[in-house]
């Protein structure tokens, strides 16, 4: 049998329907395969260890003292402020980390040979962001217990546990988005410029860091359905107090919008992907 006839079959086998049960049992074996690379690399784990305790540090102790006078206070007024933005913000950076580390198990044949099994094509991109949702809790843990150290109080504890949830949410939504950038763009660098260049203006141009009354009419109409914005503002809402349905449902249908936009796409590259 030629070589050529050798590869259509195995791709008639990779290609074959998979039940659902199967479908299950696959993303679950990725999830452990993933956590034993995570385990064998604890080094990965550096950004969601590193990040939430150098943001919280750096804006609590640079800008809290001048932002928090704007908002009536002091340095505690912002902490109170500004925890809430940093949470929304821990899925977004989680997110642009997926595509890059997706990209990179591409050029290293990884993805070829996941793609050459008969396994389901969306349980290696399922089992991604399972993992990539237990680093991004994980990250939120560390990001509270810094909080907490410098000052921020808790005040609804249900709250709180929403809050979670729906940075979890828009995170996934976002993950669906960074993935396919990590199938389309050569190399991990140009995944993550991709994100800063979308990013940033998304992060900067909100209300995560500081009120959005003093900015410019334009730009206040950008923040208005910024779904970063949208979901600071939830957040504060949810665990200090305040309102929260315009964010809420800002919040939720842009994650709706992009996971139902997105993530066929994403699975559909990564099928494709020559």
């Amino acid at each position: 049998m030629s070589a050529a006839t050798l590869t259509q079959a195995a791709v008639s086998k990779a290609d074959a329907p998979i039940s659902l049960r199967a479908h299950l049992r696959h993303t679950g074996a990725l999830i452990r395969r993933n956590l034993l690379w995570i385990r064998q690399d604890p080094e990965s784990m550096f950004d969601a260890i590193l990040f939430p305790v150098i943001f919280t540090l750096l804006f609590v102790y640079v800008f809290g003292g001048s932002i928090g006078q704007s908002l009536g206070g002091g340095q505690d007024q912002y902490v109170q402020y500004v925890v809430p933005g940093l949470m929304a913000m821990m899925g977004m950076n989680m997110a642009q980390g997926v595509g890059t580390g997706f990209n990179t198990d591409f050029n290293s044949g990884v993805m070829d040979r996941f793609r050459s099994l008969p396994i389901g094509r969306g349980s290696v991109l399922f089992a991604k962001i399972a993992v990539e949702l237990m680093r991004m809790l994980f990250a939120t843990v560390v990001l509270l217990i810094v909080a907490v150290l410098v000052g921020f109080d808790i005040h609804h504890w249900v709250g709180l546990l929403a809050s979670v949830g729906l940075s979890a949410l828009f995170g996934t939504a976002l993950m669906w988005v960074f993935l396919t950038l990590g199938v389309v763009m050569k190399s991990p660098q140009s995944v993550q410029a991709m994100g800063f260049l979308v990013l940033m203006p998304l992060q900067f141009g909100s209300s995560i860091f500081a009120p959005t009354a003093s900015m410019p009419g334009w730009l206040q109409n950008f923040t208005d359905y910024n779904p970063l914005s949208a979901l600071a503002d939830t957040a504060r809402g949810l665990m200090i107090g305040g309102p929260v349905a315009h964010g809420l449902w800002v919040t939720l249908a842009w994650s709706a919008g992009l996971t139902a936009l997105m993530a066929p796409i994403a699975i559909h590259k990564f099928r494709t992907k020559s």
